[in-house]
């Protein structure tokens, strides 16, 4: 069997990496984590990140298949409508999007949220196995950042979402509801008991100062070098470590309207009687 291509692109404002797989002999493709530009000033969209993105399937004639979502993110909005009104594809998740949900149609009090799912193509539970062109890509569920973090395996290549860091910054946070640092860490062995040359693609970088942004990692680094969770560290000092570590971290910019956008895969809530959308800012809720 050969191998995927894979072909990245950061994100600066977000630290988000968007990863196209393909396979280069039937050139069927997947999109992982795409970003729809928002400006949280102005309220606007835009879409110079998935253009890049769309111009270059464009170009090199791939069939976009899959527009794969890690999780429901709170950093960036998806692009994924946007991906698949123009090139296709089907828009899926964990199937634990729908416990994730219903946490947050209580917190905006958010009767339009539809809580079973339904907003995506496809809901995806652990073993799951998809075909990007005639390449095998294997679901695994890999929770604690969020119940429906997945990661997702193509031949010596892993998409890890927010599970883990580059070696220098570490593992996710927990806090958000539904998080879990015991579950997080469970998750994080079960990734680095894969073969010790598989690479690990990051859906984020922070780097810090002096380094260029980086995303690939492998499990053999991640073993002997990751600041949080190396080789040794026991679950219970894990758990203790993240706890703390969580309570000194701001919310992330973007998670209010991210995670209302996102929980409808990608899709703004429905138009009002203007024709404008609307996000809404609970108060004092989180």
């Amino acid at each position: 069997m050969h191998d995927s291509t894979i072909e990245s692109f950061f994100d600066l404002a977000t630290a988000t990496v968007t990863h196209l797989v393909f396979d280069p002999v039937s050139h069927g493709a997947a999109v992982i984590d795409s970003v729809l530009d928002y400006d949280p000033k102005s309220g606007r969209t835009s879409h110079t990140g998935a253009d890049r993105v769309l111009d270059y399937i464009r170009q090199r004639g791939l069939q976009l298949q899959w527009l794969l979502e890690t999780h429901a993110h709170a950093d960036h909005l998806s692009a994924a409508p946007y991906l698949k009104e123009r090139l296709g594809g089907k828009v899926a998740i964990g199937r634990q999007i729908c416990e994730v949900q219903t946490v947050f149609r209580r917190i905006f009090n958010d009767k339009d949220l539809d809580t079973e799912g339904r907003d995506f193509d496809q809901l995806l539970d652990d073993g799951d196995v998809i075909h990007v062109g005639e390449l095998p890509l294997h679901v695994m569920h890999t929770p604690g950042h969020t119940p429906a973090c997945n990661t997702f395996v193509i031949g010596r290549d892993a998409f890890v979402g927010d599970t883990l860091f580059m070696p220098d910054y570490g593992s996710a946070r927990c806090d958000f509801p539904g998080g879990d640092a015991a579950m997080l860490y469970r998750s994080i062995q079960r990734i680095l008991a894969l073969p010790d040359e598989t690479r690990l693609h990051m859906c984020h970088d922070y780097p810090p100062a002096g380094r260029a942004p980086a995303w690939v990692s492998s499990v053999s680094a991640q073993r002997a070098g990751n600041i949080h969770v190396h080789e040794g560290v026991t679950e219970a000092e894990f758990v203790s470590m993240r706890s703390q570590r969580d309570k000194t971290l701001a919310m992330p910019l973007l998670i209010l309207p991210a995670v209302q956008v996102n929980l409808r895969a990608g899709r703004l809530p429905t138009p009002e009687d203007n024709g404008v959308s609307y996000l809404k800012i609970p108060v004092n809720a989180l």
